[in-house]
């Protein structure tokens, strides 16, 4: 891949997968640089770490964060920068409006913001041919209203959204309510899919796929981002995920949520450009790296354990088990399951969870929000407007 002979970048090191892929590329013997807003992040503790350096909020200083990140580059001979959390919207958006001395390993904003959005990203599957879940864009409490009859067998979100926070799934008419659907805000009403749900990350070149890794989540915090990941096989996934990367030209990191039905019709659900924790699949660096930046044929996933980080199964999955009176399933997940931030000779960011933990909860308190929308608070993008 063209530009990936001097430094790299990575940003959203508040990530563990910002973490693993730093590991990745420094193990191929690339030099790799960390950027992000937290002082503290996990992946700034790491010896794969040449240097870490805090941004500005892109979500609240937009152009003092662009201005940042070229000086950055500048300063630190970047040619590649890999974005791992939603700050590729924000990155997008000043590789759009600037002439950049380094490669943005993403797509254009266009695309980005196309494929973020719950409609226009089913919209766009169904003109690739696809399969799709009748999924209705929601403008006004009209709209609303035209489906509340139907709300039992629907799932109703923000268009601009993550960690599944304010979904409402199959809700009575009388919950409806509480929404309040406008253009600026949309919602879609999705029909509800029955089946197993499939998570799906992958990397691509120019609408060709160079790693993918399928997974699904036994453990979550709260409904939404998984926190205890086992690898699965699915071969209508596969072809879904190819069909969307070359259908779009796709360069950089993607992946989905996707619903296999009991006749094993895999449909997709919603799309997050961006990186999940299917990357931590893959434990191989020079096979990555070769695969992902260089000429390499495409790299399948080398680890077969159950990943997890156990911290995060403490926080959320101990209460669950403890609802749900599954206290022997959760222990047979914790012998099972391999911490996804163990390194050979890598060790203190295991330690840094602690600060950065402490760091996200203080944000948390004076903003009265919870831990997961307090760690995305100062790099989500919520839409065009």
């Amino acid at each position: 891949m063209p530009g990936t002979d001097g430094s790299i970048l990575i940003t959203g090191a508040r990530a563990p997968v910002a973490l693993h892929l730093a590991r990745l590329l420094h193990g191929a013997g690339h030099r790799v640089i960390l950027a992000d807003t937290p002082a503290r992040p996990i992946a700034a503790a790491s010896k794969t770490c040449a240097r870490y350096h805090r941004l500005p909020p892109p979500r609240f200083e937009p152009q003092v964060y662009r201005e940042a990140v070229e000086a950055l580059i500048r300063a630190e001979g970047i040619s590649l920068v890999i974005p791992t959390c939603e700050e590729v919207f924000h990155l997008a958006l000043a590789w759009r409006n600037r002439t950049m001395p380094a490669l943005l390993f993403a797509p254009d904003i266009g695309l980005l913001a196309e494929v973020h959005d719950k409609h226009s990203f089913i919209r766009l599957a169904e003109r690739l041919g696809l399969p799709v879940p009748e999924t209705t864009l929601l403008n006004s409490r009209d709209d609303l209203e035209a489906v509340r009859a139907r709300s039992r067998m629907l799932v109703f979100k923000p268009v601009w959204s993550r960690f599944a926070s304010h979904v409402l799934l199959r809700p009575t008419p009388d919950f409806l309510d509480a929404i309040t659907p406008s253009p600026a805000m949309p919602w879609v009403a999705q029909r509800f899919v029955e089946g197993e749900e499939i998570s799906a990350y992958a990397v691509a070149r120019d609408g060709r796929l160079k790693a993918l890794a399928l997974y699904r989540s036994l453990y979550r915090a709260g409904k939404g981002a998984g926190i205890f990941f086992e690898r699965i096989e699915d071969d209508a996934a596969r072809d879904l995920v190819e069909r969307i990367v070359a259908g779009t030209a796709w360069t950089g990191q993607i992946s989905f949520d996707l619903m296999r039905e009991p006749g094993g019709r895999v449909l997709p659900l919603e799309c997050n450009p961006r990186a999940v924790s299917g990357l931590h699949f893959f434990r191989d660096p020079a096979r990555f790296t070769d695969a992902v930046l260089g000429d390499g044929a495409e790299v399948a996933p080398d680890v077969t354990a159950p990943q997890t980080v156990r911290l995060a199964m403490w926080i959320y999955g101990l209460p669950a088990a403890l609802r749900s009176r599954a206290l022997a399933r959760f222990r047979q997940a914790m012998r099972e399951g391999e911490e996804l931030l163990d390194w050979p000779g890598d060790s203190a960011p295991v330690r840094a969870q602690w600060p950065a933990l402490a760091e996200i909860a203080r944000v948390a308190w004076r903003e009265r929000i919870s831990l997961q929308a307090a760690s995305t608070r100062d790099i989500e993008w919520n839409g065009p407007a």
